[in-house]
C-alpha cells in the first residue's frame, strides 16, 4: 500500500507543473488545487504570487498555513481592515494569470466545462449547478488552466457538455480559441481521482497522459463517457516525494483533509 493518498498525489502533480515567479490563482477554495499551489510555493517557488479565494499573498516564511475560514455575515465588512475594488481586481491585465483551476459538473472531450446545469432546456434543468461565477472570464484570459474533478464518472466526463461556461477547445482543433479571439492558452490538463488527461496537439481531444497507481487504462475507459486518445504506453502518475509529503503534512494540510 502507498504511504500517500490520491489527493496528495494530485497535489504533488499540480505543484510540479507550476514554476517560480508565476502568478497562480485558485478561485474557489478547492483543497487539492490549493494544496498543490502552496506546495509549489514552499517547495520550489519562493517568488510565486498566489491568489487564493480572491486574496493575494506570499506565505513563504509562515511556519504553518492554517485552513481558510469564511465569514458569511456581510456586516463583518463594517470592521474590515482592507477592501478590494472590483474594477481593479478584475480588469483584463490582472486576469492574465499564469495558471488557474476550473471544475465542472460536466467536462467534455475537448476540455469545455459546464457549471450551469444538466439538461437540454435551461428553464427545466434536471440538475442545476452553481453557475459560472468568474470561471468564464478568468479561463478566457489566463495563460493556461487545469481542469480538476473530485469524481471520475461518465455523467461528468461527457462527450458533449449541455452548456459551456469555460470554453476549452470548442469542437476541436489547435486554432479553436484563436478563431474566437480568446487571448488565453486554454486547458492544459484534466486531473481526476483516476488519471491525468492532456490534449492531443492537433485535435485538442483528451488524451490519457497517466493513470494513478493501482488504476488501469480499462478502469479509466469504463468510467469515461467518451473515448479518449490512448497512447501505446500509459505510465503511472509519479508519486509524491518524501520532501513534498513533509511540506504537505506539516505546513500546508495540517488539518488532514488530503489524508481522508
Amino acid at each position: 500500500m502507498p504511504d500517500y493518498t490520491t489527493k496528495e498525489l494530485i497535489a504533488a502533480f499540480i505543484a510540479r507543473d507550476l514554476h517560480d515567479g508565476e502568478f497562480v490563482v485558485v478561485g474557489a477554495n478547492l483543497p487539492v488545487p490549493r494544496a498543490g499551489v502552496l506546495l509549489a510555493h514552499l517547495h520550489h517557488g519562493p517568488n510565486m504570487w498566489i491568489g487564493l479565494s480572491a486574496t493575494q499573498t506570499s506565505l513563504l516564511k509562515e511556519p504553518v498555513l492554517e485552513p481558510f475560514k469564511f465569514n458569511r455575515d456581510f456586516r463583518a465588512a463594517k470592521w474590515a481592515e482592507s477592501y478590494m475594488l472590483h474594477e481593479e481586481a478584475f480588469d483584463s491585465p490582472k486576469l492574465m494569470s499564469d495558471a488557474f483551476f476550473v471544475g465542472g459538473i460536466q467536462i467534455d472531450q475537448y476540455g469545455n466545462s459546464n457549471l450551469i446545469g444538466v439538461g437540454k432546456e435551461y428553464r427545466r434543468l434536471a440538475f442545476r449547478g452553481p453557475g459560472a461565477i468568474g470561471t468564464t472570464t478568468v479561463s478566457t484570459y489566463t495563460k493556461r488552466y487545469y481542469l480538476y474533478l473530485n469524481s471520475h464518472d461518465p455523467r461528468v466526463l461527457v462527450e458533449r457538455c449541455d452548456f459551456i461556461t469555460s470554453f476549452g477547445w470548442g469542437k476541436g482543433g489547435a486554432d479553436a480559441r484563436q478563431k474566437l479571439g480568446l487571448p488565453g492558452g486554454g486547458p492544459k490538463y484534466c486531473v481526476t481521482p483516476l488519471c491525468v488527461f492532456d490534449f492531443e496537439e492537433r485535435e485538442k481531444r483528451m488524451r490519457l497522459k497517466s493513470v494513478h497507481p493501482g488504476v488501469t487504462v480499462e478502469d479509466v475507459l469504463a468510467k469515461t463517457g467518451f473515448t479518449p486518445i490512448v497512447p501505446t504506453r500509459v505510465p503511472e502518475t509519479e508519486p509524491p516525494a518524501a520532501d513534498e509529503l513533509a511540506i504537505l503534512r506539516r505546513r500546508v494540510n495540517v488539518e488532514g483533509v488530503l489524508r481522508s
